[in-house]
């Protein structure tokens, strides 16, 4: 493998140092003609309707509504966030008065705009990667009024003064509820309307958060009904990146290229982590923290993210490896070269964990899948966490049409600030103070039940970031409606608009959980059908498939049956890699007997009994060909979208 051969994640955020707040940057939301005076009113809706032209856009385009509203955080005038409403028909917005249902989007990041997701995900255009506007026939704003929001201040387009950065989530919760009471000011009918509150990613964070504030309300400013997250970083990184190794080498065994020796070592080193988690129905006791193991034979900690976690991973690394001598790059490139399909796993004592890696088997998989594994060990491409099949669905939205004067000046957005998709939102602090939402999500959750609140938690199979593992460990490991996790394992399938099978929803007791098939950490961009279809049926609607319900006898069921094929923990992945070929791309496919092979051989291991193993006290300590960029990966919590 060449020297060039390098793991880079496409990252959502640029890299960034951390600054005082003297450089912190300040910003203020422009005043355009025709602005009105004095307090939020209907009368703002004229204003903030978007009827000059978009640049490029040459295709019809519902009503909507965009600019900055503040946050009415004291002593900070200029913080303020930006939206853009969308109607589902002409009025429906801005009725006196109606019971229609509508949404919220938010991306995550932290920082990352949701403008992310109007134009490659759920918006009514997309942008493609040359700039090209197309209208989006799957888009949200379709089924409901829909609302996308960059949150918390300082994101995207909206504003804030250099000491007016969130100092932690619960501060976000406030000025998001302050920026929601002057909102219905504007649009009066949606202090009432049934609110739909979704997001992705990061938003797994923001979300609980911006529940715990409503529910701290006396009188919130709206309605809540229902609450989604999509591949949402609610647990501990360890539970959602890590611990789900296993399972994504499972759905995509690609990864490994189909060797049972390889998946042996993964199970095993899975087993001396701690990560094989026994999920039952209904949860067997609360399932304890998981305690990471780190590598022993270099400085790479996992918690020890100080100077770049989330932000400055690629200038880190880069740092890193400028700073080594020429003979230690080349032992580097040695390394990485010395093997030319699989590693010597023979170099290691069986029973021990890996002391290159320890217990960070995330970059390790990648690692494996980049050095020996095709199609990934000959294109030389980068590996995408977002979607293992297609190495071009990373998101990255070009800030060319945000920032054209002609875009700003319809949306009414600031002039004091270039639109980034990406923003360190944090201020001078070097990580999210915030503990970890599933901290207190059997307290929200008893909350939502008493609120007659439903949670939908969604999962992309494609996305080894955020893997669905992770999400089924934290559903099971909650308590609501007093008991704990679901009491029938998810199996029951469910479809898009068009028949065509979409994967596999579970309903009980205010929770619902789905698996995308096929999707990505961005669903919508990925298989739009099936998300508009979820977002009309499950998240708007009331669609009972999946349903766990009683009998007159007493017993249960679920509504839409129960698949024995989907009662597997693993949802299979598709037999194709997307990969560049010059300027086209091509589908790699292993040979039919090597899948028939490792089919056999991964029935034998579920019903194989696990064995006893050695503790990690006995590393052993002969590593093999290793990448100097993986031992960083595992220092990132992601800049999630």
């Amino acid at each position: 493998m060449t020297s060039s051969r390098r793991v880079i994640l496409i990252l959502l955020a640029a890299a960034s140092a951390v600054m005082s707040q003297s450089d912190l940057p300040s910003s203020f939301p422009h005043n355009y003609p025709g602005k009105p005076t004095g307090a939020y009113s209907p009368a703002w809706q004229k204003y903030f309707e978007v009827t000059a032209p978009l640049p490029n856009v040459s295709f019809p385009l519902p009503r909507s509504f965009a600019g900055n509203i503040d946050v009415q955080r004291a002593g900070h005038p200029n913080n303020t966030l930006f939206f853009w409403a969308v109607e589902k028909q002409t009025g429906s917005l801005t009725a006196a008065t109606s019971t229609e249902p509508w949404g919220i989007w938010l991306n995550g990041g932290p920082g990352s705009s949701s403008m992310l997701g109007f134009f490659l995900e759920n918006g009514p255009m997309r942008i493609a990667d040359n700039g090209t506007l197309s209208p989006n026939e799957y888009s949200w704003d379709k089924v409901a009024d829909y609302i996308w929001i960059d949150q918390p201040v300082g994101t995207g387009f909206s504003t804030a003064d250099a000491a007016g950065y969130i100092a932690d989530e619960d501060q976000m919760g406030a000025d998001f509820m302050g920026f929601l009471e002057n909102l219905v000011k504007v649009f009066p009918s949606l202090a009432t309307r049934p609110l739909h509150l979704t997001g992705e990613s990061y938003a797994g964070v923001y979300i609980p958060y911006i529940m715990k504030t409503y529910f701290s309300m006396a009188k919130p400013p709206v309605n809540i009904t229902k609450i989604a997250i999509g591949d949402g970083s609610i647990a501990a990184d360890v539970v959602f990146e890590l611990m789900p190794s296993l399972s994504v080498i499972e759905t995509f065994p690609q990864l490994i290229g189909y060797d049972p020796e390889v998946y042996t070592y993964f199970k095993e080193q899975e087993h001396l982590c701690g990560y094989d988690i026994n999920l039952t129905y209904p949860q067997n006791g609360i399932i304890p923290s998981l305690v990471f193991t780190d590598a022993l034979d270099r400085d790479v900690p996992f918690l020890e993210r100080a100077a770049y976690a989330k932000r400055g991973l690629v200038a880190e690394i880069t740092r890193r490896y400028a700073g080594l001598d020429s003979d230690q790059r080349d032992h580097l490139a040695r390394e990485r070269e010395r093997r030319t399909w699989k590693r010597d796993l023979s170099l290691r004592a069986n029973g021990t964990l890996d002391p290159w890696y320890g217990c960070a088997l995330f970059p390790e998989f990648i690692d494996y899948a980049l050095n020996y594994s095709a199609p990934w060990n000959f294109t030389g491409q980068d590996f995408n966490v977002y979607d293992i099949t297609d190495p071009f669905g990373s998101p990255s939205l070009a800030p060319t049409f945000l920032n054209d004067p002609r875009t700003r000046a319809a949306l009414h957005a600031p002039t004091s600030k270039d639109w980034t998709q990406s923003f360190w939102i944090f201020g001078d602090l070097e990580d999210d103070p915030s503990p970890v939402p599933m901290n207190f999500l059997s307290e929200l959750a008893t909350n939502t039940t008493a609120h007659d609140i439903s949670v939908i938690l969604f999962s992309g199979n494609n996305d080894a970031l955020i893997a669905h593992r992770g999400t089924e460990v934290t559903i099971q490991n909650t308590t609501f409606g007093g008991i704990q996790g679901f009491t029938r394992k998810p199996s029951t399938p469910w479809s898009d608009e068009t028949g065509k099978p979409a994967g596999i929803i579970h309903q009980e007791r205010g929770w619902t959980y789905v698996l995308f098939s096929g999707a990505s950490h961005l669903i919508p961009q990925k298989t739009p059908i099936a998300a508009q279809t979820f977002l009309r049926e499950f998240i708007i609607g009331n669609n009972a498939t999946g349903a766990v319900v009683k009998t007159p006898a007493g017993t249960a069921s679920v509504i839409g049956g129960e698949s024995a094929q989907l009662t597997e923990d693993i949802l299979p992945g598709s037999a194709g890699i997307v990969y560049p070929v010059g300027t086209a791309t091509s589908t790699f496919v292993y040979p039919a007997e090597t899948i028939a092979a490792w089919n056999t051989f991964i029935r034998g291991q579920q019903v194989a009994p696990v064995s006893a193993v050695q503790t990690p006290a006995n590393a052993a300590s002969q590593p093999g060909p290793r990448s100097l960029f993986s031992g960083l990966l595992i220092l990132v919590c992601f800049w999630l979208l």
